[in-house]
Protein backbone atom coordinates (compact mmCIF):
# COMPACT_ATOMS: atom_id res chain seq x y z
CA UNK A 1 0.00 0.00 0.00
CA UNK A 2 3.15 2.70 0.84
CA UNK A 3 4.01 2.49 -2.64
CA UNK A 4 0.94 3.43 -4.26
CA UNK A 5 1.55 6.58 -2.22
CA UNK A 6 4.78 7.64 -3.02
CA UNK A 7 3.59 6.99 -6.36
CA UNK A 8 0.51 8.97 -6.02
CA UNK A 9 2.46 11.97 -4.71
CA UNK A 10 5.31 11.72 -7.50
CA UNK A 11 2.30 13.14 -10.18
CA UNK A 12 1.50 16.47 -11.06
CA UNK A 13 -1.19 17.89 -8.96
CA UNK A 14 -3.29 18.92 -11.90
CA UNK A 15 -3.29 15.36 -12.82
CA UNK A 16 -4.40 13.96 -8.98
CA UNK A 17 -7.33 17.01 -8.78
CA UNK A 18 -8.82 16.02 -12.32
CA UNK A 19 -8.69 12.23 -11.41
CA UNK A 20 -10.78 13.41 -8.18
CA UNK A 21 -13.27 15.10 -10.32
CA UNK A 22 -13.48 12.55 -12.62
CA UNK A 23 -14.51 10.33 -9.76
CA UNK A 24 -16.35 12.77 -7.93
CA UNK A 25 -18.57 13.04 -11.86
CA UNK A 26 -18.57 9.19 -12.11
CA UNK A 27 -20.10 9.19 -8.27
CA UNK A 28 -22.49 11.51 -8.76
CA UNK A 29 -24.06 10.21 -11.74
CA UNK A 30 -23.95 6.98 -10.09
CA UNK A 31 -26.37 7.52 -7.23
CA UNK A 32 -29.05 5.19 -5.89
CA UNK A 33 -32.51 6.45 -7.28
CA UNK A 34 -33.85 9.07 -4.92
CA UNK A 35 -30.43 10.43 -4.57
CA UNK A 36 -28.34 13.13 -5.60
CA UNK A 37 -27.93 11.80 -8.84
CA UNK A 38 -31.77 11.10 -9.57
CA UNK A 39 -32.40 14.20 -11.23
CA UNK A 40 -29.06 13.51 -13.96
CA UNK A 41 -30.62 9.95 -14.39
CA UNK A 42 -33.84 11.39 -15.58
CA UNK A 43 -32.40 13.99 -17.87
CA UNK A 44 -32.28 13.26 -21.70
CA UNK A 45 -28.75 11.47 -22.86
CA UNK A 46 -26.70 13.74 -23.76
CA UNK A 47 -25.49 14.20 -27.49
CA UNK A 48 -22.07 16.58 -27.87
CA UNK A 49 -22.62 17.16 -31.20
CA UNK A 50 -26.27 18.02 -30.80
CA UNK A 51 -25.31 20.32 -27.77
CA UNK A 52 -22.18 21.92 -29.85
CA UNK A 53 -25.00 22.68 -32.27
CA UNK A 54 -27.52 24.40 -29.97
CA UNK A 55 -24.75 26.66 -28.61
CA UNK A 56 -23.49 27.82 -31.50
CA UNK A 57 -27.14 28.78 -32.43
CA UNK A 58 -27.31 30.53 -29.42
CA UNK A 59 -24.39 32.23 -29.36
CA UNK A 60 -25.40 34.03 -33.16
CA UNK A 61 -28.91 34.90 -31.82
CA UNK A 62 -26.91 36.57 -28.86
CA UNK A 63 -24.49 38.10 -31.01
CA UNK A 64 -27.56 39.69 -32.95
CA UNK A 65 -28.57 41.21 -29.38
CA UNK A 66 -25.64 42.77 -28.95
CA UNK A 67 -25.63 44.43 -32.52
CA UNK A 68 -29.19 45.65 -31.36
CA UNK A 69 -27.75 47.15 -27.87
CA UNK A 70 -30.77 45.14 -26.42
CA UNK A 71 -29.51 44.23 -22.74
CA UNK A 72 -32.99 42.69 -22.30
CA UNK A 73 -32.20 40.09 -24.77
CA UNK A 74 -28.74 40.06 -24.07
CA UNK A 75 -29.04 39.28 -20.50
CA UNK A 76 -31.52 36.54 -20.95
CA UNK A 77 -28.98 34.04 -22.05
CA UNK A 78 -27.51 34.17 -18.27
CA UNK A 79 -28.72 31.72 -15.75
CA UNK A 80 -30.40 33.16 -13.00
CA UNK A 81 -26.52 32.54 -10.90
CA UNK A 82 -24.64 33.53 -13.99
CA UNK A 83 -21.31 35.20 -13.50
CA UNK A 84 -19.74 37.79 -15.39
CA UNK A 85 -16.26 38.49 -15.50
CA UNK A 86 -15.34 41.65 -17.12
CA UNK A 87 -11.94 43.01 -16.70
CA UNK A 88 -11.50 46.16 -15.15
CA UNK A 89 -15.34 45.67 -13.84
CA UNK A 90 -16.42 44.23 -10.53
CA UNK A 91 -17.97 40.93 -10.96
CA UNK A 92 -21.59 40.99 -11.98
CA UNK A 93 -23.61 37.82 -10.13
CA UNK A 94 -26.92 37.38 -10.77
CA UNK A 95 -29.00 38.33 -13.43
CA UNK A 96 -29.81 41.89 -12.39
CA UNK A 97 -26.53 43.11 -11.87
CA UNK A 98 -25.24 41.44 -15.13
CA UNK A 99 -28.54 42.84 -16.66
CA UNK A 100 -27.20 46.25 -15.06
CA UNK A 101 -23.68 45.63 -16.27
CA UNK A 102 -24.47 45.02 -19.73
CA UNK A 103 -27.45 47.67 -19.87
CA UNK A 104 -25.00 50.28 -19.22
CA UNK A 105 -22.13 48.86 -21.48
CA UNK A 106 -24.85 48.86 -24.92
CA UNK A 107 -25.61 52.58 -23.34
CA UNK A 108 -22.00 53.79 -23.95
CA UNK A 109 -21.34 55.73 -27.73
CA UNK A 110 -20.01 53.60 -30.54
CA UNK A 111 -20.70 50.76 -28.93
CA UNK A 112 -20.35 47.62 -31.20
CA UNK A 113 -19.68 44.08 -29.99
CA UNK A 114 -19.42 40.67 -31.96
CA UNK A 115 -17.85 37.30 -30.74
CA UNK A 116 -17.01 34.32 -32.56
CA UNK A 117 -16.45 30.50 -30.40
CA UNK A 118 -13.43 28.55 -31.61
CA UNK A 119 -14.69 25.74 -30.06
CA UNK A 120 -17.09 24.49 -28.14
CA UNK A 121 -16.79 21.32 -26.16
CA UNK A 122 -19.99 19.62 -24.54
CA UNK A 123 -20.28 16.78 -21.84
CA UNK A 124 -23.73 16.05 -19.91
CA UNK A 125 -25.13 19.06 -18.64
CA UNK A 126 -21.94 21.51 -18.96
CA UNK A 127 -20.45 22.60 -21.90
CA UNK A 128 -17.46 25.34 -22.35
CA UNK A 129 -16.81 27.84 -25.19
CA UNK A 130 -13.41 29.34 -25.86
CA UNK A 131 -13.25 32.27 -28.56
CA UNK A 132 -12.61 35.94 -29.59
CA UNK A 133 -14.13 39.10 -29.25
CA UNK A 134 -14.01 42.81 -30.30
CA UNK A 135 -15.41 45.68 -28.31
CA UNK A 136 -16.35 49.04 -29.85
CA UNK A 137 -16.96 51.98 -27.90
CA UNK A 138 -15.74 55.82 -28.07
CA UNK A 139 -13.76 57.31 -25.89
CA UNK A 140 -14.27 60.38 -23.90
CA UNK A 141 -12.95 62.70 -26.99
CA UNK A 142 -15.41 60.80 -29.21
CA UNK A 143 -13.05 58.55 -31.30
CA UNK A 144 -13.86 55.46 -31.71
CA UNK A 145 -11.38 52.58 -30.19
CA UNK A 146 -11.50 49.17 -30.61
CA UNK A 147 -9.99 46.06 -28.62
CA UNK A 148 -10.23 42.40 -29.00
CA UNK A 149 -10.11 39.69 -26.28
CA UNK A 150 -10.47 36.40 -25.84
CA UNK A 151 -12.59 34.69 -23.71
CA UNK A 152 -14.27 31.30 -22.11
CA UNK A 153 -17.65 30.61 -21.17
CA UNK A 154 -19.79 27.96 -19.25
CA UNK A 155 -22.72 26.89 -20.25
CA UNK A 156 -24.72 24.70 -17.71
CA UNK A 157 -27.99 22.86 -19.70
CA UNK A 158 -31.00 23.84 -17.31
CA UNK A 159 -33.88 21.48 -15.95
CA UNK A 160 -36.34 22.55 -18.98
CA UNK A 161 -32.97 21.47 -21.40
CA UNK A 162 -32.18 24.60 -22.30
CA UNK A 163 -28.59 26.42 -22.74
CA UNK A 164 -27.89 28.98 -20.22
CA UNK A 165 -24.26 31.12 -19.15
CA UNK A 166 -23.05 30.08 -15.42
CA UNK A 167 -19.18 32.01 -16.67
CA UNK A 168 -18.37 34.45 -18.95
CA UNK A 169 -15.03 35.72 -18.26
CA UNK A 170 -13.31 37.78 -20.96
CA UNK A 171 -9.89 38.80 -21.07
CA UNK A 172 -8.29 41.79 -22.82
CA UNK A 173 -5.13 39.78 -24.05
CA UNK A 174 -5.37 39.52 -27.59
Amino acid sequence: MPHRLIAAASLPLSVLTLGCVLALGTACSNAAPGGAGAASAAAPASNPAADEAAIRTLDSAWNKSAADKNADVFATYYAADGVLLAPGDPMAKGHDAIHTAIAGLVAMPGFSLTFAPDQVTAKGDLAYEIGTYKLTLNDKAGKMHASTGKYVVVWARQADGSWKVVIDAPTTTP
